[in-house]
């Protein structure tokens, strides 16, 4: 019986030329792409670190302005604040029946005078009627009772200043902003308002001579979010809440200084804030630059490095498609060199007859199927095949008959061997050669008899042979050369005395070398 077997072919293939250009596109494309994904990666993670640098710039700046804007104002407001503090103490402490007007007009206009962010100083009385002030005339019939400020004090008996809201000066009419104490007469009854006040403007040209983009923001506001000044300075603005804002709504409540993005409610424009609340005021103030006037100069800057990195990625590209143009290139002209080269090896190990392979191709394996055969411990058959008569078939229809009839001899062949390690040759004029690998006796006779037998089915005329027809004789041999010492040429001899002692016998028969002949 046939012992069934997969055939692996154990052959070691060598790196072929085409081979190696292969491999080395590959790594070429491969380090192409690495290349351009580090540049990528590289200028990516460098666009987000400046990035961050910006806003963490941005942020540096925006604090230092809210820390020196609040110093500002703390300072301006402490000295208004000592200074009417120290006039409440004189002016209850020398009583109000014996006020010297002269020399408290002097005084006033005196501190007035070194404190340029003052507007006026003014006290009232209880009804509102203005008393005494740094200006040089008082106008007739004023009062000032209906000021919110004058009506806190007459109805709070609390004795800290208060920082009001920006009113109109009814003397100048400009901008200001009031700053209040309440004054008592010595049984604790109200007895007036002591009331200096700070120019807007002041603090407009202060603002103003910080250098922020055009979009940027100054603010003054008290706590409560009423705006007190702002710059850019619009007159309308002033007064306007803040309260629903970000930082009065979610930053400031948690913490009297920090930093937050938001949107102004004031003129919509996206900005980075630094707010800081006054330590002894109830006053707050904010610096702002425009998310616009932070990312400018970034973004010019990506732009620039994304065109670069865009040149340079191109003509990376570039070079790495020449490269592996000419690397396609080589490869296929080893590829039709290699197919070139195999297929004259092909015509050189086939009969262009039959289309089997020819002696060169059977000497050229045969010696592997043996060492493969001992190395596995499997048997290995070989079958010598001769057509019976075939010269007198030859004399009789010609050399074209005999031909054709080699031909289908060897279709007939190619149609029996299934298995991809099988091997039939013509091994010269009418002989052929069966190589079996893995395959014991019986398998070998299976094979053998199908074979003759479906060559009397072609039923193909030879008036020459005592049969009638073309018939054929086999002898077959079969070895274990992992049990005994056995070579190619010995093996053909074993076959080829078997082929001849079934050709002895009467032909159309096989013979299985060590057994007699058989008729199929």
């Amino acid at each position: 019986m046939r012992a069934a077997r997969k055939h692996d072919d154990d052959g070691l293939f060598a790196v072929t030329g085409e081979g190696r250009a292969v491999a080395l596109f590959r790594l070429v494309l491969v380090f192409m792409a690495v290349v351009m994904l580090a540049f990528v990666s590289t200028e990516t993670w460098r666009i987000w670190r400046d990035y961050r640098h910006a806003f963490v710039n941005a942020e540096d700046s925006v604090t230092n302005l809210a820390r020196a804007s609040a110093q500002h104002a703390e300072d301006a407001i402490r000295q208004v604040d000592a200074i009417t503090a120290a006039l409440a103490e004189r002016l209850e402490g020398d009583g109000f029946e014996h006020l010297d007007r002269p020399r408290l007009h002097a005084l006033l206009r005196q501190q007035a005078t070194i404190m340029p962010q003052l507007h006026g100083l003014f006290v009232y009385g209880p009804d509102g009627s203005w008393i005494v002030t740094d200006q040089d005339a008082i106008p007739a019939n004023a009062n000032n009772a209906d000021r919110d400020y004058f009506s806190y004090h007459r109805s709070h008996t609390d004795r800290h200043v208060r920082i009001g809201s920006v009113v109109k000066s009814r003397s100048t009419g400009d901008l200001i902003i009031p700053i209040s104490r309440r004054l008592n007469y010595p049984d604790g009854s109200f007895a007036g308002v002591l009331l200096g006040t700070i120019k807007v403007d002041w603090f407009v040209r202060y603002y103003g001579d910080f250098k922020i983009d055009e979009r940027g923001a100054l603010v003054l506001a008290k706590r409560d979010g009423t705006i007190l000044v702002r710059r850019p300075f619009v007159e309308q603005v002033v007064g306007r809440s803040l309260a629903n804002s970000e930082v009065f709504r979610n930053h400031l409540p948690y913490a009297n200084e920090g930093i937050a993005q938001a949107v102004a409610v004031v003129d919509g424009t996206p900005r980075l804030y630094a707010y800081r609340a006054l330590s002894r005021y109830p006053l707050v103030v904010e610096a702002g630059l425009s998310r616009e006037s932070i990312i400018a100069p970034w973004r010019h800057d990506m732009i620039k490095s994304i065109g670069v990195l865009l040149v340079l990625l191109l003509g990376l590209a570039v070079f790495g498609w020449v490269v592996l143009r000419q690397l396609r290139e080589r490869i296929a002209i080893e590829r039709a060199l290699h197919q070139a080269h195999q297929t004259l090896k092909d015509l050189a190990l086939t009969d262009s007859l039959t289309g089997l392979g020819n002696r060169r191709r059977l000497d050229a394996v045969f010696e592997a199927e043996v060492g493969r055969a001992r190395r596995q411990g499997y048997p290995l058959a070989l079958v010598m095949m001769d057509l019976d008569y075939f010269k007198a078939y030859n004399d009789r229809y010609g050399h074209p008959a005999g031909d054709q009839c080699l031909r289908r001899l060897g279709e007939l062949l190619r149609h029996m061997l299934k298995r991809p390690a099988d091997l039939a040759v013509r091994y010269g004029g009418e002989e052929f050669t069966l190589l079996l690998p893995d395959t014991d006796a019986q398998g070998a006779v299976l094979i053998v008899q199908e074979t003759l037998h479906m060559l009397r089915r072609l039923g193909i005329e030879h008036a020459g042979s005592p049969l009638g027809q073309v018939s054929a004789s086999a002898g077959i041999a079969v070895a274990y050369p992992a049990l005994e010492t056995i070579t190619a040429e010995g093996l053909m001899a074993v076959a080829d005395s078997a082929l001849y002692e079934a050709k002895r016998q009467g032909r159309d028969r096989y013979c299985l070398a060590g057994a007699p002949a058989t008729s199929a």
